[in-house]
């Protein structure tokens, strides 16, 4: 693993272009502007070095010098503090610990869902896909009361929610009209130079949010 991390010179993702959690990751290096190598991952056909630097055989990965990180909140988190400008999370315990509550319930809440209706007919996973429309859906009124969520700053928060939002068409979830504070915060993500920085070939491809 020491050969392997030492022989990059610059920090590098392993990052497959059609994932959530490494497209995720991708927001916050673009955000950051920092200097780094993606890898292109496919999934049947892992590279060797990822192999090896990671037990799970997954992306994203992250690799800076001699350390390695393959969950992607943890890789978030890192990049914020390794970086830290401009900051992505609040500097005060409490507003920090809020927002790593926020990523948590995006993590357990969502993320499920998505991983079960990604790729799938509208007619497939009906359950999961009405609890997600249901879920943004309900919180809509959230949405309306800062620019970002919950924040009048650019966050981790939005760097997770964003590529959510980019795949609702995908995941064939179309939002009511009582959501359009969720729409419009998802255009304002969209329009970032960051967010467009961020996307993969494959991403590029997906259709936007109607």
């Amino acid at each position: 693993m020491t050969q392997l991390t030492n022989r990059r010179s610059i920090m590098t993702l392993f990052s497959d272009g059609n994932d959530l959690l490494s497209h995720r990751v991708r927001m916050v290096l673009a955000e950051k502007s920092i200097n780094h190598e993606v890898v292109n991952v496919d999934p049947d056909n892992l590279p060797a070095d990822l192999i090896e630097l990671n037990p799970y055989n997954t992306a994203p990965t992250l690799v800076d010098r001699d350390l390695v990180l393959y969950d992607a909140q943890l890789i978030m988190e890192y990049l914020d503090e390794r970086f830290p400008h401009p900051p992505l999370m609040p500097v005060d315990p409490v507003n920090r610990a809020k927002l790593k509550m926020l990523l948590i319930r995006i993590k357990n809440d969502w993320d499920p869902l998505i991983e079960k209706l990604i790729g799938k007919t509208d007619k497939q996973s009906v359950k999961q896909r009405k609890e997600l429309r249901e879920s943004l859906t309900a919180i809509a009124p959230v949405f309306e009361q800062k620019p970002y969520f919950m924040s009048d700053e650019f966050t981790l928060v939005d760097c997770a929610i964003g590529p959510v939002l980019w795949r609702l068409n995908e995941m064939c979830i179309e939002l009511p009209d009582s959501a359009i504070a969720v729409t419009q915060y998802a255009q304002r993500i969209f329009e970032r130079e960051s967010f467009k920085e961020s996307l993969s070939e494959a991403e590029e491809d997906m259709e936007l949010l109607a």
